[in-house]
């Protein structure tokens, strides 16, 4: 289901009118749509694949979508990304600029069994997991119960924003703002509101939710991994 968020004042400075969540308890299913080759289609209808507000998007994923995870200009991920259990793109430990080198960053995915996790990628690489479905991201927004250490408060840094949580229950919450907000704020409403022991960060200004028949939020750039929910 997606609905507005809507949360105690204290703490969460403004959030309840911006957000949007979705509450999963279904096997998701990951797909880089720059790769998918069950399109069968020509070089330049390709290159549009990646914009999520097209026909073709809205055909092929369902109940939801939403980007999920850093990429290149060419969309290819920055860091891992494991589809129908294989290795797409290797895991990224290194060290640079920007959002995803904001360590801890983290992966979400799904086990072989059909168990979601989200956890930061130290830890994933220790769990030695065999996903079936992965894709890496930054920062970790919240870490075993506790806030990213280089979190301010609220921040003077605010855009559109998206990642995904999971609670004690393994239930998966996926969150994107309505209006700017900083990585404080929306770190807090994974922790506070939507008690998320872990949460993952999937990117900014480019954030964009679909529903089945219509954008909901953003669209307007192309994108690299993308998590979507099909009810076929």
């Amino acid at each position: 289901r997606v609905a507005p968020v809507r949360g105690p004042r204290s703490g969460l400075d403004g959030v309840a009118p911006g957000l949007m969540a979705a509450v999963l308890d279904l096997r998701a299913k990951l797909a880089v749509p720059h790769t998918l080759k069950d399109f069968k289609v020509d070089g330049a209808l390709r290159d549009k694949i990646g914009d999520m507000d097209t026909e073709l998007f809205r055909e092929w994923f369902q109940a939801f979508a939403m980007n999920a995870g850093m990429y290149h200009e060419d969309l290819s991920p920055v860091g891992l990304y494991v589809e129908s259990g294989k290795t797409m793109h290797v895991i990224n430990s290194g060290t640079g600029d920007g959002n995803f080198f904001m360590k801890p960053n983290g992966v979400f995915g799904f086990t072989k069994d059909g168990m979601p996790f989200v956890m930061d990628t130290v830890a994933y690489l220790n769990a030695a997991v065999e996903p079936a479905f992965a894709t890496q991201s930054g920062p970790m927004l919240v870490i075993d119960g506790a806030i990213h250490p280089r979190f301010e408060p609220d921040g003077q840094s605010k855009y559109i924003r998206n990642g995904v949580g999971i609670t004690e229950g393994r239930k998966l919450r996926f969150v994107i703002s309505r209006t700017p907000v900083s990585f404080g704020v929306f770190a807090r409403l994974f922790l506070q509101q939507l008690k998320c022991r872990n949460a993952l960060y999937f990117d900014g200004v480019v954030s964009a939710f679909s529903g089945s028949d219509s954008m909901i939020q953003g669209g307007g750039f192309p994108v690299g991994p993308i998590v979507s929910v099909s009810t076929r």
